[in-house]
């Protein structure tokens, strides 16, 4: 069981050496680049508008089902009272 733990630990320490080479390269190139101030612009909306994507499918909750059907029971009541 041990030596099970050390090799994942091992394993997760080398792919994580190896996605930090990849994106140190990745970098380098971008850095390089004559368009580097509009590319992270770009980069900076593409994040923005991701970041909007997820708060918008998991802060907002949807309306409670008993809060609906409340409020259609009054629009209802509301209705027959005129």
């Amino acid at each position: 069981m041990d030596e099970r733990a050390v090799l994942l630990v091992a394993g997760l320490a080398e792919l994580t050496v190896s996605t930090a080479g990849s994106a140190l390269g990745a970098v380098r190139g971008l850095l390089r680049r004559s368009d580097g101030a509009e590319l992270a612009a770009e980069a900076e909306h593409d994040l923005l508008a991701r970041g909007r994507l997820v708060l918008d499918r998991y802060a907002t909750a949807p309306p409670a089902h008993l809060e609906i059907l409340a409020r259609r029971a009054l629009a209802r009541q509301a209705a027959d009272d005129v």
